[in-house]
């Protein structure tokens, strides 16, 4: 059992090495310059100064905090939109390229059915997901010690747990990409373009009229503003995400199943 999950994932181990240690160089850097942007610069009137649709779409609320800070410069940029993408894009190639290559039939020649198939691959993702998440909070600690900035440890920890199951439901859009289309450069396109555009309505619409047609988005149940400046945790908001993953993974393998492998 669980052959192509430990394959995959031992595949997947080096490169989640290398983005994990980029991360936390990422958040190094901005713990880092912090002081100087704090001593320097009114944040506040700096946030005044940009304009509203962009405080919107990047939900920020005050970088007069280390908190307030990294939820924008780290945690939103870093976590929700990068690291989003990326693990999209990275789930879209677990079908589709095997497909792409020619590679399928011999996979399906071997005796283990379709939706396991796809099941098993879904499941290496864990490693680059949470592998991102083991040093950056360390770094951000320690930091925040070494610059004299008060920073609580649980809502750290939190906004790092917490991401796991959006990062999962963002890896379910690439899923469903790369089962719905045959070739891998097509179905990463497509992930990327879906699971931006859905970034962007969340941020857009939120407030509007229109802001039920945000809630299909990742992005609205994971807040890092609301983790590091109020410490809330949306533990219902993370159910929900773990749902649409479930969801994103069980659509996958139907759709799969009812696929034919040229």
């Amino acid at each position: 059992m669980f052959e192509l999950t430990r394959y995959d994932a031992r595949r997947r181990v080096r490169g989640s090495v290398y983005l994990s240690v980029g991360l936390s160089l990422l958040a190094a850097m901005v713990v880092w310059v912090y002081p100087s942007f704090a001593a320097e610069i009114d944040l506040d009137q700096l946030i005044s100064a940009y304009p509203e649709p962009i405080l919107q779409i990047m939900g920020i609320q005050t970088m007069a905090s280390l908190g307030g800070f990294l939820s924008f410069e780290l945690y939103t940029f870093g976590w929700v939109i990068l690291l989003g993408l990326y693990l999209a894009y990275s789930t879209a190639g677990v079908i589709a390229d095997d497909v792409d290559r020619g590679r399928m039939d011999v996979l399906l020649a071997m005796p283990i059915s379709r939706r396991r198939l796809v099941g098993e691959r879904f499941g290496a993702m864990a490693v680059p997901i949470v592998g991102a998440n083991v040093l950056p909070p360390i770094v951000v600690l320690v930091g925040a010690e070494l610059i004299d900035e008060q920073l609580a440890v649980a809502d750290v920890l939190a906004v790092h747990l917490l991401s796991i199951p959006y990062l999962f439901a963002c890896a379910g859009i690439g899923l469903l990409a790369s089962v719905a289309v045959d070739r891998a450069a097509i179905a990463q396109r497509v992930a990327l373009g879906v699971t931006f555009a859905l970034f962007l309505s969340e941020s857009l619409l939120t407030g509007t009229d229109a802001e039920i047609v945000g809630a299909i988005a990742p992005m609205r149940y994971y807040d890092p503003n609301a983790i590091l400046l109020e410490g809330s945790y949306d533990v219902a908001g993370a159910g929900i995400l773990i749902a649409m993953a479930v969801a994103f993974l069980v659509v996958a393998q139907l759709w799969f199943t009812r696929t034919d492998i040229d």
